[in-house]
């Protein structure tokens, strides 16, 4: 049995005016891991590939060490969470859960009513008339109550208030407690992953850019302002992005480059984004 949950080797999905890949991607069991780029560049088709909702033109994916997206084992093995909700809004609460106790082998109808009560969520309402942060609480809900060992989230907390987007990720580390559990994040709320991701992965322009700890990140990476002066000192290797000011130069750098002496301050998962994206564009 494989350690890890998610096996991505040389994937590529090729459209008109777009290429995925080759991606390359191995996610340990027991881990969050935060899929993070800007709008456009591939995290959402990657996501499709791996549950099998698009046909890949090369590559090969494991998840849970099965190469088949739509086998059923799989699919009671998995919890998904898109942007938009994937269960049908034409039913009730009460329609829902007995339409998933059919599709699920492992379909724990107490937890899910639990979860029902503790997000105060209505019973006899129909779906299509929730609100947004109802659908995706009803969304946590039933991925989280058929005993699935791995989280796929896409986009999943984005529009919503600040609270009902701390109730998920708090659903979330609870998901975690359990050491055979992972979780793939993506999202453009950065202050999100800051706060549950083990990993972080940056896909721009179809590729990963890089896969790091979270705690690595912030480690190998320092944000310094000098003058243009300055600058020259810095070995234009140590420098992944900069921002030119009119009193000289912010750049974001590589910690184990850099002189002694120069003023480091630790960066954000969106300070590393941003300045690696500033970095490809020169």
């Amino acid at each position: 049995m494989s350690k890890y949950a998610i096996e991505i080797k040389d994937l590529v999905k090729t459209f008109d005016s777009f290429k995925l890949g080759p991606v390359n991607l191995t996610i340990p069991k027991g881990t969050i891991i935060g899929y993070i780029g800007q709008n456009g560049a591939g995290k959402s088709t990657t996501i499709k590939l791996l549950l099998g909702l698009l046909r890949k033109d090369s590559g090969d994916i494991r998840l849970l060490d099965e190469e088949n997206p739509n086998s059923v084992e799989l699919k009671d093995k998995l919890g998904v969470v898109f942007d938009d909700l994937l269960v049908p809004e034409e039913m009730t609460l009460i329609d829902l859960e007995k339409f998933c106790h059919k599709v699920y082998s492992k379909w724990d109808k107490k937890q899910f009513y639990g979860f029902v009560e503790k997000f105060n969520l209505p019973h006899k309402k129909m779906i299509k008339n929730y609100s947004r942060g109802m659908k995706m609480k009803l969304s946590m809900a039933v991925a989280l109550s058929h005993n699935a060992e791995l989280l796929i989230l896409d986009e999943a907390t984005s529009g919503l208030d600040p609270i009902v987007r701390e109730e998920i990720l708090d659903l979330l580390l609870d998901f975690m407690q359990d050491e055979n559990h992972t979780i793939l994040i993506s999202s453009h709320i950065l202050s999100d992953l800051e706060k549950v991701a083990d990993y972080i992965a940056f896909i721009h322009n179809g590729k990963i850019l890089f896969m790091e700890t979270k705690d690595e990140l912030k480690e190998n990476y320092g944000i310094c302002t000098l003058s243009n002066e300055e600058v020259n000192n810095i070995d234009e290797e140590a420098i992944v992005g900069r921002r030119i000011h009119s009193f000289g130069q912010e750049l974001l750098v590589k910690k184990s480059l850099v002189p002694d002496g120069i003023k480091l301050q630790k960066p954000s998962i969106e300070d590393i984004m941003i300045y690696f994206v500033k970095g490809v564009r020169q």
